[in-house]
């Protein structure tokens, strides 16, 4: 009887990135079981393959409770086998290649390639197989994690306790053909702001940022299609705390870099271990710093990308007499360090240069580096990015990077305790950075690594392939994401829960919330409790309903974040109506203030909760501090807000606390359904309701579902589009209004917090007009100057920048308001014209939209 050989040869595209896929419901004329197979790998191809091939044996083991052994010859191999190896290193690969059973072509010598297609007859005495070969060693990693993905292991099973989806059978579709490779060609994570909840987590549960600890990150960054990491450093040394930690970065395949102001190799809390208190001073210290760096350079054997340039000391800013001749002399001669120590000329070993803060500032005045160096361009710390290339800007060899932001330590407020990102701006964004030609490098702040585990998902699948993810295809992603979790039960539901608790928490950081957040005025305060709790009785409803196997996965990745944030807003909303009871001497002042207490105890009861899942698996990972911010460092412990009590003998008040809610109101039978009527002297408009699009010939307007803080948002395609002077033939959108009062008012626009990301004199612009009016041209982020300061504290803070226009009109009744595109990459998410009556409030007033 003929053999069946599986041959995975696995090429390190996602196979979750095209939309082929590999499993089928049952065996038939075109499909096959894998029950029975055996591994088949050659033990001389690389390490990682090795490994991926033992972790999908341990996969399958645990998918079908049956157990698939591992050979490294053909002879011992079972009427199934599944053979994983490269292109390159594989014998049974290139035994194929050579009896031109398997054609490589198509993805020899690329990057991170992979292709996926059954073989018949492909060696005598072998009915057909499954071919997976990789171009390299994370190809084929990367093709066998995906394998294990698709037959029910989730990349987060151990990193967030999802269980298994157990099968009693694996089929293989034998139709699919797959072929792909990434679009970005560095994929990372930087591990950051790792004190107090991660640094004591791995203390106790490996000792510390150790080889133990990091064989856990790698996986999970294989499992997840992510080449390149920027280790934890807040006083950890990647190189020197375990030598075994590059051996193993080398076994798993992980490109390994060092931060923004870690040059060569080096961490830099080892400055302080063997810096010999020398000062961090170029001009004072220049033999001893390139000393230290070559000592970097030369322990560094494995495959890694070399930061260049200079900081301050600590992650500070160099001085201010810091001149661009010192600094291009700094990258000089550590270039020059680089080619000593590894013998080849410096271009051929890659590197970076972060433009991080002041350090921006020091390339937009003239400061250059090689060629060949990646320009590694940065966001503000907040999700926002700070600088692109200009669409017709000259190509570099070394090409553009990123450095994004998940978790920060710094101004206005750290925000590090639970996630705030949601998937609608991170596309926004990085969607921005891939079309204007930023491919190199993608790399994220992920701090703590939990409880971010969505947007990672997000951010390395976008930077696998950013042509797959449409803004209108993430609520499909998320889906999807909860499925591979927990089921297709409860996917639809679960995604809405992951989606809604990061909108709501995106509107605020909670590190930035007190009792003044929100406004009593519009029923604001009362509705963010609201919404929060019924986010919290729909997730508590799904978790009656999962198997206990699943309850401590959903309690880490949707139910304790929505819990504790439900939480957080009902206790700030409880001081803020106790303050309000206690000015007006209600007698409802003390239970107010009881109830704040109350969820202030139960705040550090939802941390215990977390830290005594799964036996105390993940005992520090809450201990964030986020009660009690003054400014923008972290207290060191959570502290109850102040409440007040009315003395013994006050005489109360009867209780009218006004919340100015806006009732419905009649609207003309002529108008369209999209349109706003004025009530209580205001029109609000949420931008996706536009009553009429124009679009030019060449750019046109695009819906982003989901972006922003109250509901979808607006902006311009392709985002690389020149600058629009507003005109009846550019872009513009209309709105449809209905006023009761006449003559002056004003406009309040509501933008994402983008910035002037092409440094241009008068940074991004819209315009906007009333009826007839000539359009006004207003900059939306000219006055930002630095994005580290001044106004930009407020835009970030509150996740909105909002801009004002003056306008007129004679009478009441139907008037248009025009929104015009001047520049790309401008967000709108609302308007609200102003009449005289506009409360204090953080969202703005409710959509006054025509219900029709």
């Amino acid at each position: 009887m003929k053999k069946t050989i599986l041959l995975v040869v696995l090429i390190g595209a996602c196979i979750m990135g095209t939309n082929a896929q590999l499993l089928a419901e049952k065996a038939g004329a075109t499909s096959y079981a894998l029950s029975g197979a055996t591994i088949l790998v050659d033990k001389n191809d690389y390490t990682v393959i090795n490994k991926a091939a033992l972790f999908f044996a341990s996969d399958m083991q645990s998918v079908t409770l049956k157990q698939l052994p591992i050979s490294n010859t053909i002879a011992n191999t079972s009427r199934t086998a599944i053979i994983i190896g490269s292109v390159d290193k594989s014998s049974f690969i290139k035994q194929l290649i050579q009896q031109k059973k398997l054609n490589v072509s198509d993805i020899k010598g690329k990057w991170e390639a992979y292709k996926i297609l059954t073989v018949k007859n492909p060696v005598k005495g072998i009915d057909q197989a499954l071919v997976i070969v990789g171009s390299d060693r994370r190809a084929t990693a990367f093709a066998v994690f995906e394998l294990s993905k698709q037959i029910g292991v989730s990349p987060w099973y151990w990193w967030a306790d999802v269980p298994v989806q157990t099968k009693k059978e694996i089929f293989i579709n034998t139709n699919p053909a797959i072929t792909d490779a990434p679009k970005v060609k560095y994929r990372g994570i930087f591990i950051n702001d790792e004190a107090p909840a991660l640094s004591n987590w791995s203390k106790e549960k490996f000792g510390g940022f150790n080889s133990k600890f990091y064989a856990k990150v790698f996986e999970l960054m294989l499992r997840l299609k992510s080449n390149y990491i920027w280790p934890a450093m807040w006083g950890n040394a990647f190189y020197d705390d375990d030598s075994l930690n590059i051996k193993v970065a080398d076994e798993y395949g992980i490109v390994i870099g060092t931060s923004h102001h870690e040059p060569l190799m080096r961490a830099h809390d080892e400055w302080r271990r063997y810096g010999k208190k020398q000062k961090w001073n170029y001009d004072s210290t220049e033999s001893g710093l390139k000393e230290f760096w070559r000592g970097g350079m030369q322990r560094a054997w494995n495959e890694k990308i070399v930061s260049v340039g200079m900081r301050g000391d600590g992650d500070e800013p160099m001085s201010r007499e810091t001149a661009t001749s010192l600094l291009e002399r700094i990258v000089k001669d550590q270039r020059e360090i680089i080619k000593n120590v590894t013998g080849k000329p410096a271009e051929q070993t890659p590197q970076l240069w972060a433009l991080y803060k002041e350090v921006q500032d020091y390339y937009d005045k003239g400061m250059r580096v090689p060629d060949d160096v990646t320009l590694l361009l940065c966001d503000d710390n907040w999700g926002n990015l700070r600088k692109l290339p200009k669409p017709n800007e000259k190509p570099r060899k070394g090409g553009y990077g990123i450095y994004y932001h998940f978790d920060y330590v710094g101004g206005p407020r750290n925000y590090k305790w639970l996630n705030t990102n949601p998937l609608p701006r991170i596309w926004e964004q990085m969607h921005l950075a891939y079309e204007h030609n930023v491919k190199d490098i993608w790399i994220v702040n992920v701090g703590d690594i939990k409880p971010m585990e969505l947007p990672i998902s997000f951010f390395l699948d976008y930077a696998w392939d950013p042509t797959k993810i449409d803004a209108a295809d993430i609520q499909g992603y998320t889906e999807k994401w909860a499925a591979q979790q927990f089921g297709t039960k409860h996917a639809t539901a679960i995604a809405e829960l992951l989606a809604k608790y990061a909108k709501y928490n995106g509107r605020r950081k909670p590190e930035l919330l007190d009792d003044r957040t929100y406004s009593l005025f519009y029923g604001e305060w009362e509705q963010v409790v609201n919404d929060y709790n019924d986010l919290l009785t729909k997730a508590e409803d799904i978790n009656n309903d999962l198997t206990a196997q699943q309850k401590d996965a959903f309690y880490q990745l949707v139910l304790h974040p929505i819990k504790a944030c439900a939480n957080l807003n009902e206790m700030y909303y409880n001081v803020a109506m106790n303050k309000t009871a206690f000015k007006e001497k209600y007698a409802s002042t003390v239970e107010y203030a009881d109830r704040a207490k109350e969820l202030y105890k139960k705040d550090s009861l939802i941390t215990i909760e977390y830290h005594k899942l799964n036996g105390g698996k993940w005992n520090h990972m809450m201990s964030q501090t986020h009660i009690g911010y003054t400014y923008w460092q972290q207290p060191p412990f959570n502290k109850m807000p102040a409440v007040q009590y009315l003395p013994e003998g006050t005489t109360f008040k009867d209780e009218i606390i006004s919340i100015g809610r806006i009732p419905q109101a009649e609207y003309p039978a002529t108008a369209k359904p999209n349109s706003f009527m004025e009530r209580f002297a205001v029109v609000s408009i949420e931008a996706a309701h536009f009553t009429k699009a124009n679009n030019s010939k060449t750019i046109s307007w695009k819906l982003l579902p989901d972006h922003g803080r109250t509901g979808d948002a607006v902006t311009t395609v392709p985002v690389t589009a020149p600058e629009q002077k507003p005109s009846a033939s550019t872009p513009f959108l209309e709105f449809e209004i209905y006023t009761y009062s006449k003559d002056s008012f004003t406009i309040h626009a509501y933008f994402s917090p983008s910035l002037n990301f092409h440094n241009t004199e008068n940074g991004l612009q819209y315009a906007i007009s009333v009826d007839d009016e000539a359009p006004q041209i207003i900059s939306l982020n000219k006055e930002d100057k630095n994005s580290i300061s001044g106004i930009w504290n407020k835009w970030v803070g509150e996740s909105i920048i909002i801009k004002t226009s003056k306008h007129k009109i004679n009478t009441p009744g139907k008037h248009v308001i025009k929104y015009w595109m001047v520049n790309s990459g401008v967000v709108l998410q609302k308007m609200v014209a102003d009449f005289g009556d506009m409360k204090p409030s953080y969202l703005g007033p409710p959509e006054t939209r025509i219900n029709k």
